[in-house]
């Protein structure tokens, strides 16, 4: 079974728990309804999208050799993924439902906007890969944010291993008992019943918490004086110079006159 990826959007966060995570216990999937697409290419795909629609491909599934290319308003495709589920159920035209993962989404980099999806059939007695998203919770509460320190979350997606309908929608890991420049590892996170995390344990860290450092700043007010006096010192120096020079002057000009 090929490796399928894809990103939970916005999943809630859960109010309990030493180590959470949010699993679609009830059975119950989203029906993404589509319908069958014979636009192939650049400029009729330009069309779609200017019409309203999202193009997509679903691949893969048990009596489905070749790839099937479906549209879906761009605004019931944004409504169903905004769910957070990880597995829906695919209904093209009047066929049957199909449980479906999302494998892949383009998203306009300027306008963000869904360009593209495609989506995998999946056997639901067979385990996949998925990437699930991380969250973090009760950071507010951690001792070490408490006492000044900043908390970072340096891992925001990490890889799974379970059945389509065990998989789950997040992770929410809980960061209220970090103390001050604690780590936190994947290996200190608990797996919901039925999952494999298959990242390194040991080496991918969820959160740290960091106590920033102290600048001391130069004592400006003392150079400021120093300087300040030795202008004086000179600007004082310069002014003496000037007027012996001139008091020289004036009397050479007076014995310059007795001569004449």
């Amino acid at each position: 079974m090929p490796l399928s990826s894809f990103a939970i959007p916005e999943a809630g966060y859960l109010a309990s728990g030493a180590r959470l995570a949010r699993c679609m216990a009830d059975g119950k999937r989203p029906t993404i309804t589509v319908e069958e697409r014979e636009e192939r290419g650049t400029r009729e795909t330009r069309r779609l999208r200017r019409a309203g629609y999202v193009p997509g491909v679903v691949y893969g599934g048990t009596g489905q050799e070749e790839a099937t290319s479906f549209k879906i308003g761009a605004r019931d495709l944004r409504n169903a993924l905004h769910t957070g589920a990880a597995l829906y159920d695919l209904k093209v035209g009047n066929g049957k439902a199909l449980p479906v993962i999302v494998k892949d989404q383009q998203v306009h980099p300027v306008r963000g906007e869904l360009m593209h999806i495609d989506l995998l059939e999946v056997r639901l007695d067979e385990k996949i890969h998925a990437t699930v998203s991380v969250y973090l919770e009760g950071v507010e509460d951690a001792p070490g944010v408490k006492e000044g320190g900043v908390l970072e979350q340096v891992t925001r997606e990490v890889n799974v291993e379970a059945l389509p309908t065990d998989i789950p929608e997040s992770i929410v890991v809980d960061v209220s008992g970090m103390e001050a420049a604690a780590t936190m590892h994947l290996s200190e996170v608990t797996a919901p019943s039925g999952v494999a995390l298959l990242d390194d344990p040991d080496e991918t860290i969820i959160a740290t918490i960091t106590i920033p450092t102290e600048v001391e700043e130069p004592e400006i007010e003392e150079e400021t004086e120093v300087v300040g006096e030795e202008a004086e010192a000179a600007a004082e120096g310069a002014t003496g110079e000037e007027a012996e020079a001139a008091a020289e002057g004036g009397g050479g000009e007076a014995e310059g006159g007795e001569e004449s």
